[in-house]
């Protein structure tokens, strides 16, 4: 599985909607709540083979109430 977190920007008063819509969609590993210009910060895993940015875009980006994303993919662990 492959790693990668996605920093999301929700509509005014609607961050705590996005984060259950993710949390009840069962697709994200972990979701917080970051202090900054982002509402949330969510890490996800897909399979070696899958494509994150289909992934960001079929799977994220259709959860109404987001207004933006920044898509952080990671390397190896030290």
């Amino acid at each position: 599985m492959t790693p990668f977190f996605v920093l999301i920007k929700a509509q005014l008063g609607r961050a705590y909607d996005v984060a259950n819509a993710l949390a009840d969609a069962e697709i994200a590993s972990e979701i917080y709540s970051p202090a900054g210009d982002f509402d949330l910060l969510v890490k996800f895993y897909v399979a070696r083979d899958q494509d994150i940015g289909h992934f960001v875009n079929e799977q994220v980006h259709a959860v109404d109430g987001i207004l933006d994303t920044k898509t952080i993919i990671t390397f190896k662990a030290f």
